[in-house]
């Protein structure tokens, strides 16, 4: 046991962006959060290129990282957002390997 819950692994954020008619819509995206010694990391996945969010906190990570996605989508365009590959799960596993 990794000592993580699900929902600090990867919770659900909905972000709004501006949608190709000029209005906003709301993307839900999962977020990988991770807990560091100098603090917590959030990054979205499904989604093309890098953005990251980061805190003192899970909730500044997340709040920072829901701003970082909706720049990056107003920077680049709603064809950040990947379409065909859709997160349903993500799951994190460890394991030993010889080396």
């Amino acid at each position: 046991m990794l000592g993580f819950t699900w929902p600090e692994i990867c919770p659900n954020i909905s972000v709004s962006v501006m949608g190709r008619e000029g209005d906003y819509v709301d993307r839900n995206l999962k977020v990988i959060v991770e807990k560091h010694p100098d603090g917590y990391v959030a990054y979205p996945l499904g989604m093309k290129g890098v953005v990251v969010g980061e805190g003192d906190t899970y909730e500044e990570a997340l709040a920072d990282v829901k701003s970082a996605v909706r720049f990056h989508a107003e920077t680049f365009g709603n064809s950040v957002f990947e379409n065909e590959s859709i997160v349903l799960e993500a799951f994190i596993a460890e394991t030993a390997i010889a080396v």
